[in-house]
């Protein structure tokens, strides 16, 4: 006697896709709200709290003055052999932009639905450090190296050479300009101390790291998180939007984030549940 046969569900390549993304819930409404309006946030004041330039001019001429002092001051040389290497300025170009921003947001949603347990403390510790940059902006406005030719034909006509040689590789290749007036309501152009372009890489670099470590392929996430920041480094340099001196603080800037968002989790996070707890206790035993 033969069986009737039993229908099959056919898994077609789009319950395939379905399947490896992650269900929506109203946490992720509220983390996705909470973020957003944290950055756009950051970028507005980091718009809108400094509009000095002559200031900004002086404070980036004095950080040279320092890497001169300590015989690092190469960027201008960096710089000025990059633009003869087309190639080598259009990777640094796509290094600096792609790199940066738009990788942080992918990796955070990622670390989100999928490294859960770590990613309060990657998102804290890039929050902390946005914060205190804010305040450094506000407070020392500097210059990038790409605008002081025109700062200087404005407020220093005895400059020195120096100052002169610096060339916007971003805009001379790529047609972009972060002072554009599509980007001016978001951009400080004075805001190249710290360098947060290293300063997240580098926070960037070990969330990586953290994320894969003990894993099979573990080497592979060293790699990559150590290259991030190194690699950002000759990026931000070479393309003459920050000097050395931005990316160490930058780099000091990110580590404070990091020492804050350990401390809220040791101790600020597990102070707040036990208060709500004992609240959530104290209401439910009331009349």
């Amino acid at each position: 006697m033969l069986k009737s046969a039993q229908p099959t569900h056919m898994t077609t390549p789009a319950d395939r896709v379905r399947s490896l993304l992650p269900r929506f819930s109203r946490r992720d409404i509220v983390e996705g709200a909470i973020i957003a309006a944290a950055f756009l946030a950051y970028f507005w004041v980091r718009g809108a709290v400094v509009d000095n330039p002559e200031k900004a001019y002086w404070h980036a001429r004095h950080i040279i003055d320092a890497e001169r002092s300590m015989h690092i001051f190469v960027e201008g040389d960096m710089n000025r052999w990059v633009t003869h290497h087309h190639w080598l300025a259009q990777v640094l170009n796509y290094t600096y932009f792609y790199l940066h921003f738009p990788l942080i947001i992918v990796f955070g949603i990622w670390a989100y639905y999928y490294r859960r347990e770590k990613y309060t403390f990657i998102r804290d510790s890039f929050l902390a450090s946005g914060a205190i940059a804010l305040v450094i902006y506000f407070l020392y406005p500097v210059a990038p190296p790409r605008d002081l030719p025109d700062l200087a034909a404005q407020y220093d006509a005895a400059s020195p050479a120096y100052v002169h040689q610096f060339v916007d590789t971003m805009k001379q290749y790529l047609g972009y300009a972060y002072d554009s007036q599509s980007t001016h309501a978001f951009v400080n152009p004075y805001a190249a101390m710290p360098s947060l372009h290293f300063g997240w890489d580098l926070l960037l670099g070990i969330a990586i790291i953290n994320c894969f470590r003990g894993m099979r392929f573990g080497w592979i996430a060293i790699i990559i998180g150590a290259g991030l920041p190194l690699t950002q480094i000759l990026a931000i340099t070479m393309t003459a939007n920050h000097f050395f001196l931005d990316a160490l603080a930058g780099g000091i800037v990110a580590l404070t984030g990091l020492a804050i968002s350990y401390a809220m989790q040791r101790w600020t996070y597990p102070w707040a549940h036990a208060q709500l707890r004992q609240f959530r206790r104290a209401e439910a035993q009331s009349p």
